[in-house]
């Protein structure tokens, strides 16, 4: 269940010719440049903006060629770039005023949604003497205490310097895991797809260029040959060596080291891995400063350049990819097919996964 959405039309002199599939209990990331049609997308759905098409949440027909239901009566929640708070009420009364309209809460209770997004201590202020940050936290807890039925973020984040972002982005993090209903993110910031998303629609100039699995689309076609490539990998937290300051990651049956506290034992995270800190080799090495060694099978060679390749490996249900010199694919005679093992040279812990 979730949302299927497609729109073909023009909106002044923007065409659009785009469609999605969001499913209920995950985040689909909206991710293009600037004009490539997210934010036109997110207001077709909501129906702010009349295009041609269809949209279906669930069973429920939102639009098709007989029904167009209007903004108010879809059940929204939206988060918009600017908070947009009520200058003359509290942060609490600011979130009432989502509950107020709606009645018993379906999706989340007030005393919730205050302590997921942290916002206790915040309770009496006015928006007035709030950051940044801490707005935008208010206007997701009011957006969700209109009980939507499908949440709409675009470019939340885009407003924020990058200390004010790194305070947000733990709460958007527990929402993920905490909804059960579609969520779409629109933004133009690849590491706010990696941290938060599931899923990821590309857009550009209007289309919709592909879509799937976060690691799907990250290693696929549409984003590998990029300089700054890199796969997020799902994994669970299997222990942590407090001598060595190392946490171990439990990634399709391997074991994968990363520096610090991961967090709780038996949690599911993600790790980002780029493509350029990615080496081959043939056979397992020995006597090697490098800790991190995967057993993978090369699925495909692509070049890259003029001078480099790009080497998707796959690993179990997931894929990672390495960029490595032509001259080094020829010399070790690299095959699709082949099974090898890939030296990972630096690991980042992105976030707890969905």
């Amino acid at each position: 269940m979730g949302l299927s959405a497609a729109f073909r039309g023009r909106r002044g002199g923007f065409f659009l010719d785009a469609a999605l599939e969001a499913p209920s209990g995950a985040v689909t990331a909206l991710f293009g440049p600037s004009g490539a049609g997210k934010t036109s997308l997110m207001r077709a759905i909501a129906g702010l903006d009349r295009i041609d098409g269809h949209c279906v949440l669930d069973s429920e027909i939102w639009q098709d060629g007989q029904h167009f239901v209007p903004v108010a009566r879809r059940g929204l929640g939206y988060v918009f770039q600017e908070a947009s708070l009520f200058p003359h009420l509290s942060v609490r009364q600011n979130l009432a005023y989502g509950l107020r309209r709606v009645g018993a809460p379906t999706v989340i209770g007030f005393d919730d949604a205050v302590a997921l997004l942290g916002l206790s201590k915040l309770i009496d202020r006015s928006p007035a003497h709030l950051s940044g940050g801490e707005r935008q936290r208010v206007a997701l807890g009011r957006a969700l205490l209109s009980q939507p039925k499908l949440l709409l973020l675009d470019e939340p984040l885009s407003g924020l310097d990058t200390a004010a972002k790194e305070e947000i982005l733990p709460y958007f993090e527990a929402l993920g895991q905490r909804l059960i209903m579609p969520v779409l993110l629109v933004t133009h910031d690849m590491m706010e797809v990696e941290r938060l998303a599931d899923r990821m629609v590309l857009l550009r100039a209007g289309k919709v260029i592909a879509a799937g699995a976060l690691n799907d689309l990250l290693t696929g076609a549409g984003l590998r040959g990029a300089r700054e490539a890199a796969a997020v990998l799902a994994g669970r937290i299997a222990s942590h060596e407090a001598g060595d300051g190392l946490s171990v990651i439990e990634i399709e049956g391997r074991e994968l080291l990363v520096t610090g506290d991961a967090g709780v034992i038996g949690s599911v995270v993600r790790v980002r891995i780029a493509a350029r800190d990615v080496s081959i080799v043939l056979a397992r090495p020995v006597g090697s400063s490098i800790l991190n060694v995967l057993e993978t099978r090369i699925e495909a060679i692509e070049p890259a350049g003029e001078a480099e390749a790009v080497v998707t490996l796959r690993l179990g249900a997931q894929t990672l990819l390495a960029r490595l010199t032509r001259r080094s694919v020829r010399e070790l005679t690299l095959a699709p097919g082949q099974v090898v093992f890939a030296q990972v040279k630096g690991v980042s812990l992105v976030t707890g996964a969905g």
